[in-house]
């Protein structure tokens, strides 16, 4: 059985999922990197807000920062963010079957 296959006819598509593919691995990758900055900014502040607490400049109530950070964490929170963010990054996109694979891959190589 032989089944002929109009390659022409197949290169605008092939060119989208290229690109798709590149495009999610980029923003992947600069998820990641900007993630990193975000956590040592985040550090930074930290050890600046404990160095104030510790030469009594000021005082943190950590219990109420706990209890107001908390939910941000659980799991439905997180995981509507997620489908936030590639709702956001797929929206209009022809390719967008070749981005989240390409950005997942970008979030593992960053």
């Amino acid at each position: 059985m032989r089944v002929d296959v109009d390659l022409p006819a197949l290169f605008p598509y092939a060119e989208q999922l290229g690109f798709g593919l590149v495009a999610g691995f980029a923003v992947g990758y600069a998820l990641k990197k900007v993630g990193k900055l975000a956590a040592v900014a985040l550090g930074l502040v930290f050890i600046l807000v404990q160095t104030l607490a510790y030469v009594g400049f000021i005082t943190v109530n950590w219990g109420e920062v706990q209890a107001r950070v908390d939910p941000l964490f659980e799991g439905d929170s997180l995981t509507q963010a997620w489908q936030g963010l590639l709702g956001v990054l797929t929206f209009n996109l022809a390719f967008a079957g070749a981005f989240v694979p390409g950005l997942v891959l970008g979030l593992k190589r960053g």
